[in-house]
């Protein structure tokens, strides 16, 4: 295998017998797009902005006016492993996925995660158009067991549901990616319901995907903290439970019945928590949701929560027990992230003790779901 990881790397990631015969969709895949890639699809005036930027020295997620990312701590910084943590070829993206135990991946993007932060609107949705064809070309071009998330530009919503209208029938495009980072407003509001509606006809989920910011929008507003530990432990998650909430209270899920929502890169215990603290206030204030017929954990638990970063208490059962709480073995996905720092090897997951039907629906069933795919035979 020509593959640039370490040896150590290598014996590290040897998969288990249980994975052998698994099938395996890997639901947060990170692929690295710089501003030259994108400039051959990029249109005028703004691929002018693309060729100036090239000339940024490259930083890992963070180039100005393209990955605007300010979360990187004023403080001591230490490194956390030694590995490359870009993938920059389709070839090589495979030949990892291979080593994990991984058959099938749904590629996110690495510095649009920050997608969210750029302006003007118009400079936003060129970048968005431009990652999109370079998606399709480039990684979708081949059936290498890749699936595309379209970058659903936020800042435009009838422009992110033209984006999804004309890649929505593409055979390996699979769902739609929201740029969750500093969002704002947030994923409930009406304005959005342009790109919802598209989604939905094309029967295509919408992926909330965020990353570590420190930015005055609520809830990035992080500078309260003096430590990254602190910030990274409450970004992702918070974030999601801000969406999750805005969503539900404008009634996305009732509006748009057939639309499927995925939570990505926040773990899965906070679901049962916001379920129930959702399901008291409703008992309570249910005039102000006359949308939700039911109680909003009914709404919730029908959504999909991807595993990476998965919790890992001192006794997994714990784990086992926060699933059964929200029907987790119909409504997890496995995600790994790779190849990012706090990536998680499908062994991880397998770890959780539930039967080995709701391992083999978490690992892949669920996702092929989703996806609309085939699952092998083993």
């Amino acid at each position: 295998m020509s593959t640039d990881v370490p040896p150590h790397i290598l014996a590290e990631h040897r998969r288990s017998r249980l994975l052998e015969n698994t099938f395996v969709v890997d639901f947060d895949v990170h692929i690295n797009e710089r501003p030259s890639d994108l400039v051959p699809f990029c249109e005028l005036p703004w691929r002018k902005a693309l060729e100036e930027l090239e000339k940024v020295p490259h930083r890992y997620l963070d180039i100005p006016a393209f990955a605007p990312n300010i979360s990187v701590w004023a403080g001591a910084a230490f490194s956390t492993l030694e590995r490359r943590t870009i993938v920059s070829s389709p070839g090589q993206l495979r030949e990892d996925l291979d080593l994990l135990g991984v058959d099938v991946g749904v590629l996110f993007p690495d510095n649009f995660l920050m997608h969210s932060l750029l302006k003007p609107a118009d400079y936003a949705v060129a970048l968005a158009r431009a990652y999109n064809r370079w998606l399709v070309d480039v990684w979708l071009s081949e059936d290498r067991g890749l699936i595309g998330a379209l970058l659903a530009p936020n800042q435009d919503p009838v422009a992110a549901a033209a984006e999804i209208r004309r890649f929505g029938d593409h055979p390996r495009v699979g769902c739609v990616f929201l740029p969750t980072c500093c969002v704002d407003p947030l994923y409930g509001h009406r304005s959005y319901d342009p790109m919802y509606d598209a989604a939905q006809e094309f029967g295509l989920p919408v992926a909330l995907h965020s990353v570590q910011a420190l930015n005055p929008v609520f809830p990035f507003n992080l500078q309260a903290f003096e430590t990254a530990f602190s910030a990274h432990v409450i970004s992702h998650a918070v974030s999601m439970v801000a969406n999750a909430m805005s969503m539900l209270e404008t009634g996305v899920p009732v509006r748009f019945p057939d639309l499927k929502i995925v939570f990505t890169e926040s773990g899965v215990t906070w679901v049962p928590w916001l379920g129930m603290r959702l399901d008291k206030e409703y008992s309570e204030r249910r005039r102000e949701v006359p949308l939700l017929t039911e109680r909003p954990s009914h709404y919730l638990y029908g959504m999909y929560f991807a595993t990476q970063p998965i919790e890992e208490p001192e006794r997994m059962r714990d784990m086992a027990l926060m699933m059964e709480v929200f029907g987790g073995e119909n409504s997890v996905v496995f995600a790994s992230d790779w190849p990012h720092h706090d990536f998680d090897h499908p062994d991880k997951v397998l770890q959780i003790p539930i039967s080995d039907d709701a391992k083999r629906k978490v690992m892949g069933g669920n996702g092929a779901r989703l996806l609309g795919l085939e699952v092998p035979a083993r």
